[in-house]
């Protein structure tokens, strides 16, 4: 009986091991179409709406791909608000700029950030609660979400006492 090793996969010399985008190291062994998903911002519609645009193939291996091919792929990630309509993006009207935009990566957490401190600020419920580390989002907080020591009915002390 043979075995087949998919680990031990030969690739050319010029193989890319880890491709970087976005900020971001991706896995040269991983099909296109995977491994832009472990970009943050793109999910899997995302990853193939890129590839459909950048004439890219989905399925060949990321590191394999020609330094002209990455590229393309730059290109239309930076270009990716332009290509797609309006409710495929991930930040539709912007409150600082007022426009429609699609963030990846690191840009992401910091429009998250800038967003509960903006909350903050202006002393709404939701910033309120997130300043105080309550619930945000209507979850009731008097049995889940307990934090800190054990809260609970004492009932044997009670009946000990009497």
């Amino acid at each position: 009986m043979e075995v087949n090793n998919l680990a031990e996969e030969e690739y050319p010399d010029d193989f890319n091991y880890i491709v970087r985008l976005m900020n971001t190291d991706l896995k040269g062994e991983k099909p296109t179409l995977y491994a832009l998903r472990d970009i943050k911002g793109v999910g899997t519609r995302v990853a193939e709406s890129l590839v459909k645009h950048s004439g890219v193939s989905g399925t060949k291996k990321i590191g394999l791909l020609s330094n002209e091919e990455i590229e393309k792929l730059k290109k239309c990630i930076t270009e990716f608000t332009e290509q797609v309509p309006t409710w495929f993006v991930n930040r539709k009207r912007d409150p600082y700029s007022g426009e429609d935009k699609h963030l990846f990566g690191p840009d992401i957490d910091m429009a998250f950030r800038d967003d509960i401190n903006r909350l903050k600020k202006i002393s709404c419920y939701r910033g309120i609660r997130h300043d105080t580390g309550q619930k945000v989002r209507g979850q009731r907080t008097r049995s889940n979400g307990r934090s800190g020591l054990t809260v609970g009915v004492q009932r044997r002390k009670m009946i000990q006492k009497k």
